[in-house]
């Protein structure tokens, strides 16, 4: 028991110098953040916010990354040279940019203190939280949520997956791939079909392939489009020849409380020559007496 004391009174004293030590803050104005890092020894940085961490895949296993509760853990283990990491609020969708470089440890040099991330915009907010005032209102988009919607359904197509930025809040939706789309563009020689929906809220973006079946280039106008959208993007402006590398895009329709297929307009089927239909009268008009 006697031997535990030293050892407790250590800790205590480690601990105190640790939460007392020096504090670097960086004020985030939308310019990258220097963050020099030094092999072997581990640097925090505090953000105050849930935040994922995107590493460049060239850094390979030399940085080791971990986050919680709004720090992050940053060691080398070799040299590193001029690096960019990308975190993001998990929240909001903000991304703050921090520029890393990590050197091998001088003789003498001490260890890097903690950094602070602070916003340029967040004294007044902070100062009111200090003295009890009234809790901060929620974070509001500044993208609207249909740009945020089709920028992550095109970031899923075409993009490598481990670089689609996350968007609190989205989910997938069910689309179903056979749905009839004859109507969606009638005025152009186009196949359609249907790829993959997800959900934000009240809206949802429905990505549609569309390919060329004419020997010609086609223009591609939203105007062209057949039923009730809030937006329509187009993936390419154009589509080539059937037949070429550039017959095929896709295009990211919005929708506001429903999916894609209570949006489409109805089919207008042609009429059926066998029918028995009466034959109209020509009479100039008059009925007969």
């Amino acid at each position: 028991m006697n031997r535990l004391l030293p050892l407790a009174a250590a800790a205590f004293a480690l601990l105190l110098f640790n939460t007392t030590q020096a504090t670097e803050l960086l004020r985030w104005e939308r310019l990258p953040l220097a963050v020099p890092l030094v092999v072997g020894q581990e640097r925090i940085v505090f953000v105050d916010r849930n935040v994922r961490v995107g590493v460049p895949a060239s850094i390979g296993n030399r940085l080791r990354v971990q986050s919680a509760a709004g720090a992050i853990y940053l060691l080398a283990n070799e040299p590193i040279e001029p690096t960019r990491l990308q975190l993001q609020d998990a929240d909001t969708g903000t991304v703050i940019l921090l520029d890393i470089a990590a050197e091998p440890a001088q003789d003498g040099q001490p260890p890097l203190e903690p950094v602070r991330i602070i916003e340029a915009t967040s004294s007044a907010t902070q100062t009111d939280a200090d003295d009890g005032g009234a809790a901060a209102t929620p974070p509001v988009r500044a993208t609207p949520q249909p740009v945020i919607l089709t920028r992550y359904a095109a970031q899923n197509l075409y993009a490598p997956l481990r670089t689609v930025e996350p968007v609190p809040g989205v989910m997938r939706a069910t689309l179903r791939r056979d749905l009839p789309l004859d109507s969606l563009l009638p005025t152009l020689p186009v196949q359609a079909q249907a790829l993959a929906a997800w959900r934000l809220d009240d809206l949802w973006v429905s990505a549609v392939r569309l390919r060329n079946s004419a020997t010609h280039w086609l223009d591609l106008d939203p105007r062209a489009l057949q039923g009730h959208f809030l937006t329509a993007t187009f993936q390419h402006s154009t589509l080539g020849p059937n037949g070429t590398p550039d017959d095929t895009t896709v295009v990211y329709l919005v929708t506001r409380g429903h999916g894609l297929a209570q949006a489409l307009l109805p089919t207008i089927a042609p009429v059926d020559a066998s029918l028995n239909l009466p034959v109209p009268r020509h009479d100039g008009g008059r009925d007969a007496q």
